[in-house]
């Protein structure tokens, strides 16, 4: 099973990972380490993949899965989830596209293959969120929404780390969402490239950037691995279509023990 642990200046005590394609039980466009139960995956595989998760990380608590809706809403959870979620369970319960809790023991996590993960604390180690960033809910404020929550009145003590996702050389977008930004923000225009006849090259992190530096966030780490051009190593809804979903997750370490090994830096 191939991990991705964050490199940044974390606080001992908060335990971040994000999953690749690799080390489950899932075949076909799904192969192997699918975690969404969305997208047309055996319902069983996937509980399966989720569980190997849980056991390789020797997660403190069953992750809290969201139902992921390209929106704004955060939700906070406040205590360890310890029963897994039926891989067949309804949609709408969980409506968030982002988690955060300021309990020990609580896991957080949202699902990508393409949009970007954005994984969040504060220097003190007392608050920690992921996010689930696609230029929708970027452009509608979700970062803003993330920061304003965990960060209260001192954003510079929050620290972010931008996950796997579409690079800027894969993700060409309408001329709508270019001036969706640069409405917003003039600086937006430096994350666009042309493309097609009327179409840009929009570089997701360097926005996702943008929005965290005005957010007065100083720590921004991450944001290097491309999902589309790698196969090999990450599922891609822009490059296959019929795809899995990687999980990032963040927790507070209830015990104050160093995160298990076995992953790489990035």
């Amino acid at each position: 099973m191939q991990l991705i642990e964050p490199d940044w200046p974390a606080p001992p005590g908060v335990i971040a990972v994000s999953t690749t394609r690799s080390g489950g039980v899932s075949r076909g466009p799904y192969a192997s380490l699918n975690l969404g139960t969305h997208v047309g995956d055996e319902p069983g595989r996937v509980a399966v993949n989720r569980a190997l998760i849980r056991e390789r990380l020797h997660l403190p608590s069953e992750p809290l899965w969201l139902s992921q809706i390209h929106g704004c809403r955060l939700l906070e959870v406040d205590h360890p989830h310890q029963e897994p979620q039926p891989a067949t369970a309804p949609r709408g319960t969980c409506e968030a596209d982002g988690a955060y809790t300021r309990v020990p023991g609580v896991v957080c996590v949202v699902l990508t293959a393409d949009c970007l993960p954005v994984l969040l604390c504060d220097d003190l180690g007392t608050c920690v969120a992921a996010v689930h960033v696609g230029w929708r809910g970027l452009a509608a404020g979700i970062l803003e929404s993330a920061c304003a929550t965990l960060g209260k009145r001192r954003p510079e003590r929050l620290i972010a780390w931008l996950g796997p996702a579409i690079g800027p050389d894969a993700f060409e977008v309408g001329a709508e969402v270019r001036a969706q930004f640069v409405t917003q923000d003039p600086e937006a225009t430096e994350a666009f490239r042309p493309g097609r006849a009327g179409r840009f090259f929009a570089d997701l992190p360097a926005l996702a950037r943008q929005r965290l530096r005005r957010c007065g966030v100083r720590e921004i780490h991450g944001g290097c691995h491309c999902t589309v051009a790698a196969p090999a190593t990450f599922f891609s809804y822009r490059r296959d279509g019929v795809t899995g979903r990687m999980a990032s997750l963040i927790w507070l370490d209830p015990h104050g023990a160093a995160a298990d090994g076995g992953t790489r830096h990035a």
